[in-house]
């Protein structure tokens, strides 16, 4: 198409000319006429032009922003993320299924303790609320509607680095089905999973997981521990950092006990009450429950509203020691027991507290004790998962006497203070290198050594050991006389101060040579003495 230059002179566009503009014009709509001011002619197409280019450049920019409105489109982009977060996740992490209170306080102490966390959760507002958390380091997170072995893959379940995944669903045959998946998917994994039946437990040590929660019977079990064992109570308390060695000992005195709602919580309290020879009066307000009373539970039951003062006062609420409100339901708890102490302001009262969120009710409803199953679900999974010789050690020591947990709880108030710092350790090369390297040497070295003080040799920290484990042997208490060995794993209760000089032990080659000799060690040496 014919234009003129700058003298008048006929002049035609080549055709890089034309590309260039067109190219440019389409974009951004001008930088002006070039290389010469155009014809009415060139005007006219330039004109057919940008009308046509702009066109298809809105319908690109409408197609695009389309595109990135497209849910499947943004959960491929997400879904690809999250797998190159777990590709490049290198420390060791666990896969938690689904986010909730319960699984936020496991995320948080976890993340704490160094372990990474991935989450699955198909909800799409309480995957808002884990982004919002920000928590660091970041938790990788899929949106999945599914827990199929598939999914689960993506998780990392099956990397080396995958310590263990946490199940808590109310559905029993899910989580039963989770951790047959996760055991096909990785042998060396930890299961923790939640458990509401007897059965179902059987079940599930069948498929060897390794942290079974039932937090009813765990409740059942404290309410007996705190009848016959106070101190055990108080031990198994104080592990879970609930309270100190000096808190009072909780009161469970002997006598009429009243149990409101009779549910899967209040059916294993009465079990453990029936076992102890406690007279136990039980309220239900539904009768069509869904699972059938025993010839043991029927003379018991009455069928009515536990807030109701008649219905109080026919089972005897003014004889009663202690009143349960276990009801799945925490208003109708709190009132119940209201009622309860307006008709025996003496009665000890035990209540569920089903919501985290009403903490603040019930630490001023002046309650005796607070059982709250959300709580001991995090307590039970996050000491089995980041801290196992601390579990192990409970383990244990529930089997042991009131006596036998006094005399500890003594000793340690005595040597270290009411609330000593829990460490445990295996002894490795990564762990405790020059403890390792002495060893290695076919050295001998005995447990004493970690309650050496590194200020003088000759003074002791304030260290008690809890427990020794070597291959499958396990050494409750174990003397300062007992050989260490290389892999031994050992728990030790101590102060802040010793906790210091036990690591520099383990990791310092300066700060170990003088636990070993009582002497400094000079840089020119190469051996250890």
């Amino acid at each position: 198409m014919e234009g003129t230059d700058e003298n008048g002179n006929p002049y035609y566009m080549t055709i890089f000319d034309a590309f260039y503009f067109i190219s440019y014009t389409a974009t951004t709509i001008g930088f002006g006429e070039t290389p010469y001011a155009f014809s009415y002619p060139q005007r006219m197409w330039v004109s057919v032009s940008i009308y046509l280019t702009v066109l298809g450049w809105f319908y690109s920019i409408g197609s695009l922003i389309a595109l990135f409105r497209d849910n499947l489109f943004l959960q491929e982009i997400e879904k690809a993320k999250f797998l190159r977060q777990i590709k490049n996740l290198n420390e060791d992490f666990i896969v938690v299924l689904g986010y909730n209170q319960v699984t936020r306080k496991i995320i948080m102490k976890a993340l704490d303790q160094g372990l990474r966390t991935v989450v699955i959760e198909k909800d799409k507002l309480k995957i808002n609320n884990l982004i919002l958390e920000n928590f660091t380091p970041t938790v990788p997170l899929l949106a999945s509607e599914s827990y199929s072995v598939k999914v689960l893959e993506s998780a990392g379940l099956n990397k080396k680095n995958c310590k263990a995944i946490v199940s808590l669903f109310e559905d029993d045959a899910l989580n039963l089905k989770i951790t047959l998946i996760a055991k096909a998917l990785n042998k060396n994994i930890k299961v923790a999973v939640k458990s509401t039946s007897s059965n179902h437990t059987e079940n599930l040590k069948d498929l060897e997981a390794e942290v079974i929660v039932n937090p009813f019977s765990i409740i059942s079990s404290e309410i007996g521990m705190a009848l016959w064992a106070p101190n055990l109570f108080k031990l198994e308390k104080w592990l879970y950092q609930i309270d100190n060695l000096n808190a009072f000992l909780p009161v469970f005195p002997k006598g009429l006990y009243i149990i409101c709602g009779y549910g899967r919580m209040g059916k294993k309290i009465f079990e453990k009450l029936n076992e102890n020879n406690i007279e136990v009066k039980l309220i239900e307000i539904d009768k069509n429950k869904d699972f059938p009373f025993s010839q043991k539970e029927i003379p018991n039951l009455v069928f009515g509203s536990a807030d109701d003062k008649e219905v109080l006062l026919d089972v005897g609420i003014k004889q009663a020691v202690v009143i349960a409100a276990v009801t799945d339901d925490d208003t109708t708890n709190l009132s119940i027991l209201a009622t309860a102490k307006k008709l025996n302001p003496n009665i000890v009262t035990i209540v569920r507290e089903n919501e985290i969120a009403d903490d603040f009710l019930f630490k001023n409803a002046n309650v005796n004790h607070i059982f709250t199953p959300s709580k001991i679900l995090v307590n039970k999974i996050t000491n089995a998962l980041v801290s196992p010789l601390s579990d192990k050690f409970l383990k244990m020591i529930i089997k042991k006497d009131d006596e036998w947990a006094m005399k500890l709880i003594t000793r340690l108030v005595k040597q270290i203070n009411e609330n000593p710092l829990l460490l445990e350790f295996e002894i490795n090369q990564s762990n405790t290198p020059e403890i390792y390297k002495y060893l290695s040497s076919k050295q001998n070295l005995k447990m004493e050594l970690f309650g050496i003080s590194l200020y003088n040799k000759e003074q002791k920290n304030n260290v008690v050991p809890l427990l020794l484990q070597r291959e499958n042997d396990i050494i409750l208490l174990p003397l300062w006389e007992n050989d260490l060995k290389i892999g031994d794993k050992i728990l030790l209760a101590c102060d802040s101060h010793a906790k210091n000089d036990i690591e520099y032990i383990c990791q310092n080659i300066y700060e170990f040579y003088y636990a070993i000799t009582g002497k400094e060690k000079r840089t020119i040496l190469k051996g250890f003495i």
